[in-house]
């Protein structure tokens, strides 16, 4: 069976694309793991990397970069107090509407292939 809807394959490698940032930011053990950690400590105005830190298992260094990664990613955002940064989840809802919609279109290409198991 051949894909009847090219227009639908493009769209789906385009909007692959677009998602790589958050794609890669969210694939990482160690970049969801920070993320739990961050949940964990519960507070939504931030928490500075030194606590982050403590309760991981990553050090003060690694859980910079992975935090600049989830930043650029749109998942995080960091708010300064003097010479305090406090990183804190505020996604992008255009990087996550983005990653949804791909996701949809993937699963609606998928929905009409046939089952080619060999069961």
């Amino acid at each position: 069976m051949v894909l009847e809807n090219r227009d639908d394959l493009k769209k789906l490698s385009e909007d692959f694309i677009s998602c790589r940032k958050i794609l890669t930011a969210l694939g990482d053990e160690s970049r969801q793991h920070l993320i739990l950690k961050m949940m964990e400590i519960g507070n939504c105005y931030g928490a500075r990397v030194g606590e982050i830190a403590e309760s991981s298992r990553l050090s003060r260094p690694a859980v910079s970069h992975h935090l600049q990664i989830l930043k650029d990613a749109g998942i995080v955002k960091v708010r300064k107090e003097g010479t305090k940064n406090y990183y804190y989840f505020d996604a992008d809802m255009r990087s996550f509407d983005l990653l949804i919609g791909m996701l949809m279109t993937a699963k609606s290409i998928m929905s009409v292939l046939p089952n080619r198991d060999d069961k």
